[in-house]
């Protein structure tokens, strides 16, 4: 053999001794754990068959003092009424040989020379004895049959794992940013003690892959085989869900997971073609009068592309027939003090809000055309419709479109929400606390629109994810013919 098969063999032999150290380390580890384990399952059942026992002795102990309080309300009772009837034996003893007296007395005497004894006789309290027992000496209704607590006792056996739970997909909700989830078992089970149920996010309608974007969130200690998630915001397309159950000792298989679609509006600012004096931080704004951003600015060639993205599109088409991109608009400037969504609207309703300062010396929200000029301010030109709040010498709120305005006779809200209805050409704005409908208008989109947003001195934030409220979608059928429209800012 030469010296390379040696090593090699050796080598080889050197990861296997490896393998064995550490398969024995493993080995010990498990007896260690074994050990631990069974002596905690051990302490365990000697606890709650001590537990038991109490429980047995507490009852027994209850039911005992049950039987003497009885025995000795009815001991006292017959008691009672037993010294009662000795009492009027002796009173009728001694009025019997009262009479029996009076009558010898009156054969020899005459009977007017002797006392009359009758009335005496007549009050005897033996007439006024009732001769029926007042308590029963039948102890019977305190008997007891444990037979069938013996039965389930001789039944005792260790917890078995609980059956998979099965979430009811035509029983699952997603309305108003809420999702509900329900699920069953395949039969009762009195010892499940809760239930877990895990959620993940997710741009996959299929089975959860290997590999996720976003990791499992766990929710424990649910009693009922049904759980509300409020208060959520939908980034992604999807929710994967899934659940088990649990009881004392051990947790069962998850359920199959289930994938629901969680549709709703989400876009980014496009920071590349927002106002220098603007600082755009993810979905936040905020005025700067030093125009801090300007030194950030990139090249022409290497600017962020403007809106491209549809979210009624997206979700159509793959990634292969995706539009090209579309060159990066220029950034708006003088007194357009304004930045946009880099998502497009082009189909179907769409629903966000925007929190904004109250005391910004203006601020304006609404939508705008692609073609809307880098000097256009919103609601001045025919390509954006818009909210106006001016806090400028005199505070007024408007509604702007083509260089017209309409003053809005309702308070200042903290935040707005923003409504559209591409089809139908709707654009509503509302108090996003109360849903109150603030104004709408109404007219034809010829092109695209995309979320606008100006302000000047002050600051706001955008909150997407949302889906359209209930509360909004009946209110717009409701007032669909009713509804103010552009037509009444000419």
């Amino acid at each position: 053999m030469s010296d390379e098969s040696l090593r090699k063999i050796t080598h080889t032999l050197a990861l296997k001794n490896e393998e064995i150290s550490n398969f024995v380390c493993t080995l010990k580890q498990s007896l260690d754990n074994l050990e631990a384990n069974s002596n905690r399952v051990q302490g365990d059942l000697e606890s709650e068959f001590t537990s038991l026992h109490s429980v047995l002795d507490g009852m027994k102990e209850s039911m005992l003092t049950r039987i003497k309080q009885e025995r000795a309300s009815r001991t006292y009772e017959l008691q009672s009424q037993l010294s009662a009837c000795s009492k009027a034996l002796e009173s009728s003893e001694e009025l019997l040989e009262l009479a029996n007296q009076t009558m010898c007395s009156s054969e020899t005497d005459g009977f007017n020379q002797v006392t009359d004894p009758t009335p005496l006789v007549t009050m005897a309290p033996a007439f006024r004895l009732s001769l029926k027992a007042k308590a029963s000496d039948n102890m019977s209704h305190l008997m007891v049959d444990f037979s069938q607590e013996r039965g389930m006792l001789q039944s005792l056996k260790f917890l078995p794992v609980p059956a998979t739970p099965e979430i009811q997909v035509s029983e699952c909700q997603v309305c108003d940013n809420t999702v509900t989830i329900a699920w069953t078992l395949p039969e009762p089970d009195s010892k499940i003690d809760h239930y877990i149920l895990e959620h993940r996010r997710t741009n996959h309608e299929g089975p959860p892959r290997i590999r996720e974007d976003y990791p499992w969130m766990v929710l424990e200690g649910i009693k009922e085989m049904e759980h509300t998630l409020t208060g959520l915001r939908f980034d992604t397309r999807y929710m994967t869900f899934r659940v088990r159950a649990c009881n004392k000792a051990v947790a069962g298989e998850f359920s199959e997971p289930v994938t629901l679609e969680t549709h709703a509006f989400t876009f980014k600012l496009d920071a590349a073609s927002s106002h220098q004096n603007l600082k755009v931080e993810d979905l936040s704004v905020e005025w700067d009068s030093s125009g801090g951003k300007i030194q950030e600015m990139r090249k022409e060639k290497n600017r962020t592309n403007s809106p491209m993205h549809s979210p009624a599109r997206s979700a159509l088409m793959s990634p292969k027939r995706a539009p090209t991109a579309r060159p990066g608009r220029d950034r708006f400037t003088a007194e357009s003090y304004t930045v946009l969504a880099d998502t497009m609207i082009d189909a179907g309703q769409q629903y966000w809000e925007v929190k904004f300062d109250k005391e910004s010396k203006a601020f304006a929200v609404g939508v705008a055309l692609r073609s809307l000029g880098r000097f256009d301010q919103l609601g001045k030109s025919s390509a954006s419709w818009c909210i106006h709040l001016n806090n400028w010498l005199q505070q007024s709120l408007t509604a702007k479109h083509n260089n017209k305005a309409r003053t809005l006779d309702c308070p200042i809200p903290n935040s707005i929400g923003v409504y559209v209805n591409y089809d139908e050409g709707v654009l509503s704005f509302y108090n996003s606390k109360t849903k109150q409908l603030m104004h709408t208008f109404k007219t034809k989109f010829q092109q695209p629109v995309i979320p606008a947003f100006m302000v000047w001195n002050g600051s706001f934030s955008v909150v997407t994810g949302l889906q359209v409220p209930s509360i909004v979608q009946s209110g717009q059928r409701k007032n669909s013919g009713t509804s103010s429209s552009n037509a009444s800012l000419t």
